[in-house]
């Protein structure tokens, strides 16, 4: 069985094409039989084309209407030129898609249908770099493949499980009731980086108790406890929690009402700040990339430091957090751009676990193997470096659907 994946971001889409064999999919990924990105530049007229399926590859420099042509012409290398894959659009089984919000609703992957169409549009709202540009994607790729099962995988249903206490604010109930409350996000990463971090242990996920760290440009932590989401760091919108890339992450909720009140912000220009304009990027004044803002650190760049040492302030803080929602930790696991590459966060980050028992191995940390235990022996819980493995997930997901006929609603 052949599935497509889909995943439209803010300022890249990837996709790939996979052939899952009838058994069913592996918790690591084969390699795919087609692979392609579209990277945007300051314009959605212009973006970068990479195309690659066995031994060819393909690029190109696109000029484009809008992001729809552009991800047409890219699915189109499926059947078309030096790429070409596929004969038809029926040699694919289903159509994977990425969907950052999915409400209080989903707590399952679900067939796109007109009521998760409306799911999607009614949340984009709180996911305004997300939902809007996945929702764009869908509509391209099943015009694409017409008559093809679209599945869409949403990255809040891994947290629809938390406890109330965990996933609700101290607003008045009213407000609860109408839906304002705690999602979080990147649960398609954290479910599979505790996957893969229980097959290394050798344990049934449900009897462990982890916390995930998905750290890239977006951060979030998960603890994870009987296989699903028990508390973490995102909210209502991607914006709660750690200082990101270009996020604030959490801070005084009065902050953006001083900020309107008193120096005449308006509400779109406080959504920029916060989510554009601030993280490692507003702190350092340098970039929202890691590697930059670690590079310029290194060379004694005063507000590089800085910014690193907010960072890995509130990113022990909220490790703490999720310890006590635990009460007891097996494993902590790194994965996503910054936790799999940059060795210095991850020790910075487990010296704060030293009170809970956990020592890592520097030596070990500084190589960085995936999938190999990083803490000392004898240390209290495990420590890994797991690959981001959205895109495959997405496949899994969109694959049981596909072959196991029966309720692809994904409604709690």
């Amino acid at each position: 069985m052949k599935v497509l994946v889909v995943n439209a971001g803010s300022s890249s889409h990837k996709a790939r094409l996979y052939a899952i064999p009838p058994a069913g999919p592996d918790l690591e990924p084969p390699n795919p039989l087609w692979s392609g990105a579209l990277q945007w530049g300051r314009s959605e007229r212009g973006a970068h084309l990479t195309v690659e399926a066995g031994d060819e590859r393909a690029t190109a420099t696109l000029e484009v209407a809008d992001r729809e042509e552009a991800l047409d012409r890219l699915l189109a290398t499926l059947f078309e030129g030096r790429t070409a894959v596929l004969e038809g659009p029926d040699d694919v089984a289903a159509v994977g898609h990425r969907v950052v919000h999915g409400g209080p609703d989903y707590s399952a992957p679900a067939a796109i249908d007109a009521e998760v169409y409306a799911a999607i549009d009614r949340h984009a709202r709180l996911a305004p770099e997300h939902n809007p540009l996945q929702r764009r994607g869908i509509d391209t790729a099943a015009a694409r493949f017409p008559g093809v099962l679209q599945v869409a995988v949403f990255d809040t249903a891994f947290h629809r499980r938390m406890p109330d206490a965990a996933a609700n604010y101290g607003l008045p109930y009213s407000w609860t009731a109408r839906g304002i409350h705690r999602y979080g996000f990147h649960g398609i990463s954290h479910r599979h980086a505790a996957e893969r971090a229980a097959a290394l242990l050798g344990r049934p996920l449900e009897e462990l108790r982890l916390v995930t760290c998905h750290l890239g440009n977006g951060a979030s932590l998960a603890a994870v406890h009987r296989g699903w989401s028990v508390d973490t760091t995102m909210g209502f919108t991607p914006l709660e929690g750690l200082m990101m890339g270009t996020r604030s992450g959490s801070l005084d909720p009065a902050i953006p009402l001083y900020l309107q009140r008193e120096h005449g912000l308006t509400v779109e220009e406080v959504e920029r700040l916060l989510n554009r304009e601030s993280g490692l990027y507003g702190v350092s004044g340098i970039s929202g990339d890691m590697r930059e803002v670690l590079e310029a650190a290194n060379a004694g760049k005063k507000r590089a430091r800085f910014a690193l040492d907010l960072y890995v302030h509130q990113l022990r803080r909220h490790l703490g957090a999720m310890l006590a929602s635990l009460e007891g930790l097996d494993a902590v696991v790194f994965t996503g751009g910054v936790g799999e590459h940059a060795a210095t966060i991850r020790s910075r980050a487990c010296r704060g676990l030293a009170f809970a028992g956990l020592w890592l191995d520097q030596a070990r940390n500084a190589e960085g193997p995936y999938d190999t235990d990083l803490a000392e022996p004898g240390s209290g819980a495990a420590v890994f470096v797991v690959a981001a493995r959205e895109e495959w997930a997405v496949a899994r997901e969109a694959w049981r659907l596909a072959a196991r006929p029966g309720d692809r609603s994904g409604r709690v």
